[in-house]
């Protein structure tokens, strides 16, 4: 089954495979089977064609997933940058944006990932 250009997984439960499109988590994805009158447990593969439709219908009409999506994330992140704000300048720098500490985490963002315990250490030379 394709919904919003993603195909999402048969095998597991209608509310687990929805996860799979960008922008769709755990809490909507129950709200979206709510309004479509879909039980939670039920398999993408035991799905009807009509049931397919409804979702899929309810997913792209009432909700910005995949593409929309990121445009409109990477336009607001753009905006922040263009305007100098606190937040902009944190991602132009690549820095952590949501007041999270820097003096020992966020290695990841800065680039400084060490790999093995022992990276700290000094490089013994043998002579």
């Amino acid at each position: 089954m394709r919904v919003a250009g993603i195909t999402i997984p048969k095998e597991k439960r209608i509310v687990v495979s929805l996860n799979y499109i960008y922008g769709v988590g755990p809490t909507l994805s129950k709200k979206i089977l709510a309004k479509a009158k879909i039980d939670e447990n039920t398999r993408t593969k035991n799905l009807t064609a009509e049931q397919e439709d409804k979702l899929r219908m309810i997913i792209e009409k009432e909700y910005k997933t995949e593409g929309d999506l990121r445009r409109e994330i990477m336009a607001n992140i753009k905006r922040l940058k263009d305007i100098k704000a606190h937040r902009g300048i944190r991602h132009m720098k690549h820095l952590p944006v949501r007041g999270q500490r820097t003096k020992t985490n966020s290695r990841t963002v800065r680039g400084n990932t060490r790999k093995t315990m022992g990276s700290g250490r000094k490089v013994e030379t043998k002579t």
